[in-house]
Parts: structure tokens; C-alpha cells; sequence
């Protein structure tokens, strides 16, 4: 397993700061399990993969819209679910004490999810 370290800086005490705080936010976004906390672990991992299917989801319907295909009581419909969803997934964020910042999971070189 890789640690991120900063070996050299030539920068300010200000620059050198600036780059540990992104260290730490880097390793506050991998998904680590262990088991005192697979539960919550399960819930960021279970969450973290519907927020980026209805993120999808939305853009396509956005792009549904635009293109005109769907009637007006389609994109009602639609937007009414979509509304619900959102809501649903900030009451699982708010029971499992994550925000959207914990769903963002880094993918190592591949960069952040979402």
C-alpha cells in the first residue's frame, strides 16, 4: 500500500499547508473497511453507487427533455421522481452520517468518482 508524501517543497509555509490539507482530503475520500465499520462503510459504498446511476439518469432525462420526446406529463412524472429520489438519498446521507463529499470516492489514479 502507497502513502502520499511530500518529500520537497520549495514553496511558502502557506503552499506547503495548502498541499497536506489536500493530502488529508484525498485519504478522507478512499473507502476504507474495517470491521468496526462495514456498516457504514456498505451504506457509503451502496449510496456512493445510486447517487452516480441517478446522476446518469438524470442527465439523460435532461437530454430527453431538450430532444423533445417526451410529453409534458412525461417530464412531469419524471421530475417527480427525480425530486424524490434526491430527497430520499439526502435523508439515507443524513441517517448514515455521510455527505456528498463522502460519496466522491478517489479511484486512486483514475481520480475522483464523481
Amino acid at each position: 500500500m502507497s502513502e502520499n508524501k511530500i518529500l520537497f517543497n520549495t514553496g511558502s509555509l502557506d503552499d506547503l499547508s495548502d498541499e497536506m490539507g489536500k493530502l488529508s482530503s484525498e485519504e478522507k475520500s478512499k473507502l476504507k473497511l474495517t470491521p468496526d465499520n462495514a456498516d457504514s462503510g456498505l451504506a457509503k459504498l451502496v449510496l456512493t453507487l445510486v447517487e452516480l446511476i441517478r446522476k446518469l439518469v438524470e442527465k439523460q432525462a435532461m437530454r430527453r427533455v431538450d430532444g423533445g420526446s417526451l410529453s409534458e406529463e412525461e417530464i412531469e412524472r419524471l421530475g417527480e421522481t427525480l425530486m424524490k429520489l434526491e430527497l430520499k438519498m439526502e435523508e439515507l446521507k443524513k441517517h448514515f452520517n455521510l455527505t456528498d463529499r463522502d460519496l466522491n470516492i478517489n479511484l486512486g489514479p483514475l481520480g475522483d468518482l464523481m
